[in-house]
């Protein structure tokens, strides 16, 4: 990995191993980061954006990082999948380079997922759902979350989950299924779904089946629809089966896993037992193992207008293929619910003559002023994307 500037300030440790490879850290009450502006040096002028678009380091040195979420106060809450740490980071002069890195704990259960509302942060483990209430009243101190659930499935496979808050105030969390393929639907009727709930946990149910591992999800900004992505499996060769973008018209819907891939592709073990005209067909075949996460539809007054029929979905790139994919942000063109187009908006993590990759995006979040950031949960970074035009500018 490439090495930070920083200067680390440990806060009444009471012990933390922290690495890569580890799963677990030791139980710690408090760690507070203090840095210099990021100075990073992952190579950025590699990637390639469309004319007039900018992107910057964020924050720097943020293990893992991965599903983001927006404080009422300014602080972006960070989740991470095998660092098991959440973070809370501030941009305390408002100079868009995050100067203070705050870790909530270290003690999780692969807290991928997080959503915050009403002064509440939610944090999804494995197994279960937490909420730490005034959470940005208490950073340096972070009360005893409260638990909304501790019954959903424990296996770590697809374990990691997404959580959001959908236009309706329900709290979404995925379920997927704890292996490449299997009717894992036969042990519990929660895998392989995306279920909902009220913000306290109460009436969930399942509002989306045959859902292979959905780690992303968004609304429409106007007509309120439900859009995901899910990664498609893996050991059917390099160009198949494509992973998806689906959109959810009624609650209940099925979307083939396991017995049908893409709308199109007959499962080899499964797809004897139900055809694919059983099922909801993907919006948008994607690339075959390209992974996408993180989705957002672009509401700002920053991009030129045109940007706003688009969904951005995070790439996180392939390990399940002889030649590496993935790696980039796309952006797929929506128009009346159905998709026009699926083009590359960013990319450059990934050289493709060497196969050597510098990043993997993983979450979309926008910003107040129209820009966005992206986490990366190998380059350890957030990168800030900036629209400025250039011919406006040049004539001021």
């Amino acid at each position: 990995m490439y090495l930070f500037k920083k200067t680390v300030l440990l806060i009444l440790i009471v012990a933390i191993y922290s690495c890569k490879e580890n799963t677990k850290s030791e139980t710690v009450d408090k760690i507070g980061i203090q840095y210099d502006e990021p100075e990073s040096v992952l190579p950025i002028e590699r990637l390639k954006l469309p004319p007039g678009f900018k992107i910057e380091v964020y924050a720097d040195s943020i293990d893992g990082a991965r599903s983001m979420a927006m404080g009422e106060n300014g602080t972006l809450f960070v989740g991470t999948r095998n660092e098991n740490t959440v973070y809370a980071l501030q941009d305390r002069d408002e100079d868009y380079k995050v100067d203070n890195v705050i870790v909530i704990d270290t003690t999780f259960e692969m807290p991928n997922g997080i959503a915050y509302k009403n002064g509440s942060l939610y944090v999804a483990e494995v197994g279960r759902l937490l909420r730490f209430d005034s959470i940005e009243t208490r950073l340096n101190n972070a009360p005893k979350p409260k638990v909304i659930y501790d019954d959903y499935p424990t296996e770590f496979h697809h374990g990691w989950k997404y959580i959001a808050f959908g236009p309706d105030d329900k709290l979404y969390v995925p379920v997927g299924a704890p292996c490449n393929i299997c009717d894992s639907t036969v042990s519990d009727k929660k895998f392989a779904t995306i279920t909902r709930m009220n913000a306290d946990g109460s009436d969930r149910e399942i509002y989306a089946h045959g859902v292979r591992n959905s780690v992303g999800f968004t609304w429409h900004p106007e007509t309120k629809e439900f859009y995901f992505t899910d990664n498609g499996r893996d050991m059917l060769g390099d160009d198949t089966p494509p992973c998806e973008l689906n959109k959810v018209t009624e609650v209940g819907q099925h979307f083939g896993y396991p017995f049908c891939h893409g709308g199109i592709v007959k499962d080899p073990e499964f797809g004897d037992q139900r055809p694919c005209e059983d099922f909801v067909a993907p919006i948008q075949a994607m690339g075959a193992h390209v992974a996408p996460l993180g989705i957002k539809f672009y509401t700002g007054n920053m991009f030129p207008e045109s940007y706003k029929k688009y969904a951005f979905i995070a790439e996180h790139g392939s390990w399940n293929r002889s030649k590496k994919v993935g790696y980039k942000i796309a952006m797929v063109g929506i128009k009346d619910g159905i998709a026009t187009s699926y083009e590359t908006f960013i990319d450059g993590w990934l050289d493709e003559e060497s196969q050597e990759r510098f990043g993997r995006p993983v979450d979309i979040l926008e910003l107040k002023d129209g820009s966005f950031l992206i986490s990366d949960d190998f380059g350890d970074a957030i990168y800030r994307v900036t629209y400025e035009n250039e011919e406006v500018a040049s004539n001021l």
